[in-house]
């Protein structure tokens, strides 16, 4: 295992890092502690040929390009202090109504105009090991930031390890009880954006997902997969549900409300030999398959990312869930920390 820090570049006076995790089998994550959002993951396909396999840029000023801030595509950030939409920006909670930042059609989206993707984060550990490489980061949000109640510290670790796994785990604590939904939004292209995501063969073990309003804010019903574009309980390719959809896919599935970790989705792309499974903790997944994202973007190395070039697994609590019945820990209270744990593992086939 192997750990380095880099210059990333600057914001105004501050000076920003880059933390690579490398492990011994030529897997390696790059993360920054602008917006702990990861820039970079290398993989090698089935003939030991090493590529990027996830949306990002090589400094800190790819993420203030004009073309990036008008498409807002979250590349690898972390999002809070909700990932996702809260309809109209409101809540009530404990008896009183809280207004948030409306920043998305007037619904409230991944945390507001700076959620914590858009924050500058400490580093309070950086080290490798013999099997593992890790990095935490962590934050403070103040009571009323953005409107949510509450003072929050959160804690972010990366884990790299020799199993192939990179490991996301969130903890976060409060004074006052308050909406937390936290996830990482990478976009991963298995074929290393050589193509789009139509010849990925995907398998996501939920038989339900809910379903959005016109501006894709659930409102509480629960759609059946079963003979819809959106069933993959089988595994098949994306091309067999994209070309049955308008604008691709924005969907929140449904997994066990039990908070224990499982396996709850798996990608294959056939040509490289690439293959990624995810495992959570968490209640559901929102998948993306990037309609919205410009072709205008790319990496300086000539990536070229934009429409179906990339698919997002957002792991988090329910969207809107505030607003909603019976939604698993939408709320964190003072005493009872919230904890997450994602896991993308990376192989071969």
């Amino acid at each position: 295992m192997k750990t380095e820090k880099t210059n990333f570049g600057t914001i105004g006076n501050d000076s920003v890092s880059l933390y690579h995790l490398s492990n011994n089998n030529g897997v390696v994550v790059k993360v920054t502690d602008y917006g702990a959002t990861i820039t970079s993951i290398l993989t090698p396909d089935n003939k030991g040929n090493s590529r990027e396999i996830t949306c990002g840029f090589e400094n800190v000023a790819g993420y203030f390009s004009e073309e990036y801030i008008s498409n807002a595509p979250y590349f690898g950030g972390t999002l809070g202090r909700c990932a996702s939409r809260i309809h109209q920006g409101k809540f009530t909670l404990e008896g009183k109504e809280y207004t948030l930042v409306a920043n998305d059609r007037g619904n409230h989206l991944h945390g507001g105009t700076k959620g914590f993707d858009k924050k500058m984060w400490q580093l309070d550990e950086f080290k490798d090991g013999e099997n593992e490489a890790s990095l935490v980061l962590s934050l403070h949000s103040p009571h009323m930031e953005e409107g949510y109640p509450g003072n929050v510290n959160v804690k972010t670790r990366f884990t790299l390890n020799n199993d192939n796994e990179l490991i996301i785990s969130y903890e976060a604590d409060t004074d006052k009880a308050t909406p937390i939904s936290l996830t990482n939004h990478s976009y991963f292209n298995l074929s290393g954006f050589k193509e789009t995501v139509h010849n990925h063969k995907v398998r996501i073990h939920s038989d339900a997902f809910l379903e959005g309003d016109e501006k894709g804010v659930p409102q509480g019903e629960v759609i059946q997969v079963k003979g819809r574009p959106e069933d993959f309980t089988n595994g098949k390719l994306f091309r067999e549900a994209l070309d049955l959809m308008e604008t691709g896919f924005d969907n929140y599935f449904l997994f066990e409300k039990d908070f224990k970790l499982k396996k709850v989705a798996s990608f294959e792309h056939s040509d490289s030999g690439r293959a990624m499974e995810v495992s959570t903790t968490e209640p559901g997944m929102l998948f993306y398959s990037a309609y919205f994202t410009s072709d205008l973007l790319k990496r300086e190395n000539g990536d070229q990312y934009g429409r179906y070039k990339a698919f997002c697994c957002e792991t988090h609590r329910y969207p809107n869930g505030p607003n909603l019945n019976d939604t698993p820990k939408s709320i964190t209270y003072p005493g009872e920390p919230y904890v997450s744990k994602t896991i993308f593992k990376f192989f071969t086939n």
